[in-house]
């Protein structure tokens, strides 16, 4: 079971200094959660004009409680992060190729572009997505392959529960190059999607455990 934690810092002029004066702390409690195969994935979420606003993280924990215990340790949880909202979460099992290794560079300020979809609320939103969903895999499946799509799977509306959104993270160096690109997915022609919104990010590699695939 997997849980994403979508956190974002105040709008305030003293945001980014909270960030940076926790962000040592920080680095070090996620680096020894994606060692212990708990984290499966941490990013930063920027504006086009690379501004920090929050915080992506992927835990991999059976429960509410695993969660809880991360918020717990997690310095920008106590100091920085404003609004935290806990998605229950299906990572999709693609063929990912290799992440970087931990301690490699990657081309800042940004190398990934994070997508949130929502699907809609009515009543047939089930039934487009299920419609869309093996031409979306067949899509998605090479671009995990050669790397394009880093990260990605199905926000749920309880544990174990419906798809009623998706996460994905693909490496495009702003947010035109990702439109463009998730513009031709069965589940945008499909209308599974209904509100999209993206972000930029960069990359730390850590030693995360490799994805279902």
């Amino acid at each position: 079971m997997a849980f994403v934690i979508l956190a974002f810092d105040g709008d305030d002029a003293d945001a980014p200094a909270r960030r940076m004066a926790a962000r040592d702390a920080h680095v070090a409690v996620i680096t020894e959660e994606a060692t212990a195969g708990r984290l499966a994935l941490g990013l930063p979420l920027h504006d086009e004009a690379a501004r920090s606003l929050g915080s992506l993280m992927v835990l991999d924990v059976p429960d509410r409680a695993g969660v809880d215990a991360y918020l717990a340790r997690e310095p920008f949880a106590r100091e920085v992060w404003r609004r935290v909202e806990v998605l229950p979460f299906r990572i999709a099992p693609l063929p990912y190729a290799p992440w970087p290794t931990p301690g490699s560079a990657m081309p800042g300020p940004r190398s990934h572009t994070v997508l949130i979809a929502r699907d809609g609320a009515d009543p047939d939103a089930p039934a487009r997505r299920m419609a869309a969903r093996q031409a979306h895999f067949d899509r998605v499946r090479p671009f995990a392959a050669d790397g394009t799509l880093l990260f990605g799977g199905a926000i749920l509306d309880a544990p174990e529960g419906r798809m009623v959104g998706s996460i994905a993270v693909t490496r495009h160096a702003d947010h035109g190059a990702a439109q463009r690109f998730w513009a031709a997915d069965p589940y945008v022609t499909g209308g599974v999607w209904r509100d999209t919104t993206f972000y930029g990010s960069l990359l730390r590699p850590l030693p995360y455990k490799p994805l279902p695939g």
